[in-house]
């Protein structure tokens, strides 16, 4: 194995976290930079592996480059694209680049397997992180708990709708108490003046005790609605984004549902027999609220429901468990690490 390089550790991630194609054309011009700038550097290093972690747009690209100029060493990928999502076409093309995938969700590895790329389920990560974040206690009656999401964007179109909601209920349940999670210090202010009058409580780094504390909640699509799962947060899932990048979206996405609880559901309960083609649509184990179905009425009728309906939220949490299970989060990590080992 090669010496490391010397130079510092380019860290870029908080620039990276664009949303939406209106997003990725404005910094266009940034990623070209880096780019460019990372085949350079691998150029000049000439590792025997590069290890590839998440973010396809970017790194599905640089494997390629990497591949066309010529780079003989191993390719691996770590936390698999959900082109089954996008474009399953694309895994054949993926087999001929990358020496090893290694997957989080179960159903990933016969899809690559299945095109002749070496791939490892090795469970999820995060679970094996939120595992250390448990907490006993019974949950706070009456509490219902928001997570507008993490973005910028998500927030602005998301949190004023939950802030609607939540008069909604009020009106007719005045007893209903709310908190709403925010992802930083400065995100909770905004959020704060967006919901002036309101009777939400707004915290910063409490969203897994939250979570962990509510009777119900209503949660942006994204990692946390996987988080809430975990935690057994009988819970809605609410997605909201600018109308050119939703109709864009709709015609290049293949999946009968957005959550990933309700995609794990789907290759659970109906698997195809052909892990190249999609699974068929079970019922929503979680309920959807996207785009123009985001109302503030809507969002409130369910979560009244689940606060009201302890047996609905008691089924609820049960689903969720079986199906978080079935991600094997313990001990992910290592196994990750074991595959990457065993590839170089």
């Amino acid at each position: 194995m090669k010496p490391l390089a010397s130079e510092p550790f380019d860290d870029w991630v908080a620039h990276a976290g664009v949303l939406g194609l209106w997003d990725v054309l404005k910094h266009y011009g940034y990623f070209r930079k880096k780019f460019h700038g990372m085949l350079a550097r691998i150029a000049g290093i000439q590792p025997d592996a590069v290890l590839l972690v998440d973010y396809p747009g970017f790194n599905l690209r640089l494997a390629k480059a990497l591949r066309s100029r010529g780079y003989g060493g191993k390719i691996l990928y770590y936390i698999s694209p959900q082109v089954w999502a996008w474009d399953r076409g694309r895994i054949p093309k993926m087999a001929r680049i990358l020496d090893l995938m290694i997957c989080v969700f179960p159903f990933e590895q016969p899809m690559y397997e299945a095109s002749g790329l070496h791939t490892v389920f090795a469970g999820h990560p995060l679970l094996e992180a939120l595992a250390r974040e448990k907490i006993s206690g019974p949950r706070e009656e009456n509490l219902l708990a928001f997570f507008p999401g993490s973005r910028e964007r998500e927030v602005k179109r998301i949190f004023p709708v939950m802030v609607q909601a939540a008069a909604v209920i009020q009106r007719s349940r005045p007893e209903v108490r709310f908190e709403a999670a925010a992802a930083s210090e400065v995100q909770a202010g905004r959020m704060r003046q967006m919901a002036a009058g309101a009777p939400i409580t707004i915290r910063c780094g409490d969203a897994h005790h939250l979570m962990q504390r509510a009777s119900a909640g209503i949660v942006c699509s994204g990692t946390a609605t996987l988080e809430a799962a975990f935690f057994g947060l009988p819970y809605c899932l609410v997605y909201k984004i600018a109308w050119l990048t939703f109709e864009v979206g709709k015609r290049l996405v293949d999946v009968d549902a957005l959550g990933i609880i309700n995609i794990l559901n789907n290759h659970q309960v109906n698997p195809p027999p052909d892990p190249r083609v999609p699974a068929q649509a079970a019922p929503h184990v979680i309920r959807e609220f996207i785009q123009q179905n985001a109302t503030p009425e809507a969002l409130a009728a369910e979560g009244l429901r689940l606060l009201d309906d302890a047996p609905a939220r008691a089924e609820l949490t049960a689903r969720m468990k079986t199906i978080v299970a079935s991600l094997d989060g313990e001990g992910a990590s290592r196994r990750a690490a074991a595959a990457i080992l065993n590839a170089i």
